[in-house]
C-alpha cells in the first residue's frame, strides 16, 4: 500500500469506527535542541532548576535508558516515522542531507488519519521546501523556522534573531514579536484551546538551547552571578525559559481539564553541545558515547501511567511513533518497516517479559554513511562503539574500560548485528537526496538556501560553491533572482538548469540581482548559480525561483 492509499483508507476507517473520546488521548510531544541529560534539576544539576520539566517526570514515568542519534535531524526523522533515519534519506544536519523523503509516513499523518488535529510550533529541520515541509507531511497547522535553527543561512533577511523572528505560518513568512520560545508556546496554547473538544497532536520542538545562544538578561543574570562561564550561563538561561513556558502549557491543560487524558512527552534531541554537567557520562553532542546519545525521556498520562514510575529497559527515538500509534488507536502504514517497538506494555506495567534487543546509532559528516564509522550498537548491558570498543554499561556506565579483549564473542556478535543493520537500512532506498520541487501550486516562489545545497565545495563559508538537486514540475517560464554577499568587484551571475541559462551583471556592492525570466524544461536537474569575478567562481546565499503565469 502506498502512502496516498494509506492516508485515504485510514481517514475512511477512522470516520467509520471512531473510538470513544476517552480512548483517544491528546498528545503533546516536546523536544528541545542541544539540551543534555544533565540540564535538568531532577538529574542532579547543581545550578539549574527545572520544576515544570521535572513535574512531567514526577507525575509520569521516566525511561532511564532512552537514546537518540548524536545530532538533531537524524533524531527527528526517527521520531516522526518510527524508522531509522538512514531509511528516510536523512544522514546529517545541513548541505541537503537533512531533507526527509516525502513518501515517508509521519506520525502526524498516522494520527491525522485517525481523526487528530495536528500542529507543529518550532523546529522541523526535515526539509524547507515542497514536498518536505511539515504542512506537506501531515501537519494541519505549522509555525516553524527554516533550516536547523534561527541565525543560519536559511533565515529570511532581517528575521534570524531569537527575538522577533520571521517564521513560516503554514508556509507563508510572518514577523512575530517576542522571544522565539515564548512565541512557539503562545501558538501552542492557541492550538490547544482551539482543539479542546477534539483529539489533537501538538508537536512542540524548540530550537533553544541551540546556538546562537540568545536570551534575555533577566534569564542570564542568575547564572552569571554563580560564576559560570558565559556559554553555560546562556544555555541554562535558555533552559529556564523553556521550563517556564512548559509550565504555561501544563497549567493550561489543567485549566481546560485536559490533563487527565493527555499524553505529555518530554525528550531532547542529542547530548549537550558544550562541556557542562552531564552526570558521569562520556562524550557530547556528535558522539555515540552515552553523553551524546542518552537523553531524558519523561511521559505523563495520568489515566494510564503510574506516577513516579522508573523504567530501565533500553529504548530509543524509533519507539515513540509506534507507542503513540498504539496509545491513540491509530494505524501503522502497511508495507512499511517500522523499526521501533511500542513501549505501552512497559508504561502500563504489564511487561512481565521484555525481550532484549540491539539498537543502533550512527552519524558523521558526509553525503553517505560509512560502515563502522562513528557508530554504536547497544543492548541492555553491552555496547559496541565503532565496531571495536566494547563496554559493559551495567558495570561501567561511564564507558571508561574497553573490555573487547575480555569478551571477543560478545563484540563479534554485536559487530555482526551492526553490519546486518547497516546493510538493511542502506538498501531501503540508497542515499540519493530528495529533490526540491519547482513550479508547483503548493509553493511558488521557491527559495533555495545554503541549508540544502550540495557538492564537494558546498559549505556556509565565504568561498563556498554548491548546487541544488531539484525537480521542475512543468515546462514553463520562471523568473530567477539571487541574494549574495556584497560584491567587492562587479561580478557576472550565471544560472543553469535543465539546459536553460541566464546571465546578468551585478553592480559592485550589490546583494541582490534579478537575472530575469527563461523557459525551463520539466524534469529532474541540478540548479547551479555562480558568481564570476575572480580566479574561481563563488556561490550565492539564496536563489528565488518563481513560476510565471
Amino acid at each position: 500500500m502506498n502512502r496516498r492509499d494509506f492516508l485515504s483508507r485510514s481517514v475512511a476507517a477512522a470516520a467509520a469506527t471512531a473510538a470513544p473520546r476517552a480512548r483517544r488521548p491528546n498528545v503533546v510531544l516536546i523536544i528541545t535542541d542541544d539540551q543534555g541529560w544533565g540540564d535538568l534539576s531532577i538529574h542532579g544539576n547543581p545550578h539549574l532548576r527545572t520544576p515544570n520539566l521535572d513535574r512531567i517526570a514526577h507525575q509520569g514515568a521516566q525511561l532511564t535508558q532512552f537514546h537518540v542519534m548524536p545530532v538533531c535531524s537524524p533524531t527527528r526523522s526517527c521520531l516522526m516515522t518510527g524508522r531509522y533515519n538512514y531509511r528516510t534519506g536523512v544522514v546529517d544536519t545541513f548541505l541537503g542531507r537533512s531533507m526527509m523523503h516525502a513518501d515517508e509516513v509521519t506520525l502526524a499523518e498516522m494520527l491525522g488519519a485517525a481523526g487528530y488535529r495536528t500542529g507543529i510550533f518550532g523546529k522541523w529541520h526535515l526539509g524547507d521546501n515542497y514536498p518536505m515541509r511539515p504542512i506537506d507531511q501531515g501537519f494541519h497547522e505549522a509555525v516553524v523556522h527554516k533550516g536547523g535553527g534561527l541565525g543560519q543561512p536559511s533565515d529570511f533577511p532581517g528575521g534570524g534573531s531569537y527575538f522577533d523572528p520571521i517564521l513560516l505560518r503554514n508556509g507563508a513568512p510572518e514577523r512575530f514579536r517576542g522571544y522565539c520560545t515564548d512565541v512557539y508556546t503562545t501558538e501552542a496554547l492557541r492550538f490547544v484551546e482551539a482543539n479542546r473538544d477534539r483529539p489533537f497532536f501538538l508537536y512542540l520542538p524548540t530550537n533553544a538551547p541551540h546556538s546562537p545562544l540568545e536570551i534575555a538578561d533577566s534569564y542570564l543574570e542568575p547564572f552569571s552571578k554563580m560564576g559560570l562561564n558565559e556559554q553555560t550561563a546562556k544555555v541554562y538561561g535558555m533552559v529556564a525559559s523553556i521550563d517556564q513556558n512548559i509550565g504555561r502549557l501544563l497549567a493550561r491543560l489543567d485549566e481546560l481539564k485536559l490533563a487527565e487524558d493527555t499524553i505529555v512527552i518530554f525528550l531532547t534531541d542529542n547530548g549537550p553541545a558544550g562541556k557542562r554537567y552531564n552526570g558521569n557520562m562520556r562524550g557530547l553532542k556528535g558522539s555515540v558515547y552515552e553523553g551524546g546519545i542518552r537523553v531524558p525521556f519523561f511521559l505523563r498520562w495520568p489515566r494510564v501511567v503510574k506516577p513516579g514510575a522508573r523504567i530501565d529497559r533500553v529504548a530509543a527515538h524509533i519507539d515513540v511513533a509506534p507507542t503513540l500509534v498504539e496509545a491513540c488507536a491509530a494505524r501503522r502504514p502497511q508495507g512499511v518497516k517500522i523499526d521501533g517497538r511500542s513501549l505501552m506494555p512497559l508504561l502500563r506495567g504489564e511487561a512481565k517479559a521484555w525481550p532484549d534487543r540491539t539498537l543502533f546509532f550512527q552519524w558523521h559528516r558526509g553525503d553517505e554513511p560509512e560502515p563502522h564509522r562513528a557508530c554504536a550498537a547497544r543492548n541492555q548491558r553491552w555496547k559496541l562503539v565503532d565496531g571495536k570498543e566494547l563496554y559493559d554499561l551495567e558495570n561501567d556506565p561511564a564507558e571508561a574500560n574497553d573490555v573487547a579483549a575480555q569478551h571477543p564473542g560478545i563484540a563479534a556478535k554485536l559487530r555482526k548485528e551492526y553490519e546486518e543493520w547497516f546493510k538493511d537500512v542502506s538498501s531501503t532506498r540508497g542515499y540519493a537526496p530528495p529533490r526540491i520541487h519547482l513550479g508547483t501550486t503548493h509553493e511558488n516562489p521557491v527559495i533555495l538556501t545554503r541549508q540544502d545545497w550540495r557538492g564537494p565545495n558546498a559549505s556556509w563559508g565565504a568561498k563556498s560553491l554548491g548546487y541544488w538537486e531539484v525537480l521542475v514540475a512543468e515546462k514553463a517560464r520562471y523568473d530567477i533572482s539571487v541574494r549574495m554577499a556584497p560584491a567587492e568587484t562587479a561580478p557576472e551571475v550565471h544560472f543553469r538548469l535543465n539546459g536553460a541559462a541566464l546571465k546578468a551583471s551585478a553592480a559592485e556592492g550589490a546583494t541582490e540581482v534579478v537575472l530575469g525570466a527563461t523557459e525551463i524544461p520539466a524534469g529532474p536537474g541540478r540548479l547551479e548559480v555562480e558568481l564570476h569575478s575572480g580566479a574561481q567562481p563563488l556561490g550565492v546565499h539564496q536563489v528565488t525561483v518563481r513560476r510565471l503565469p
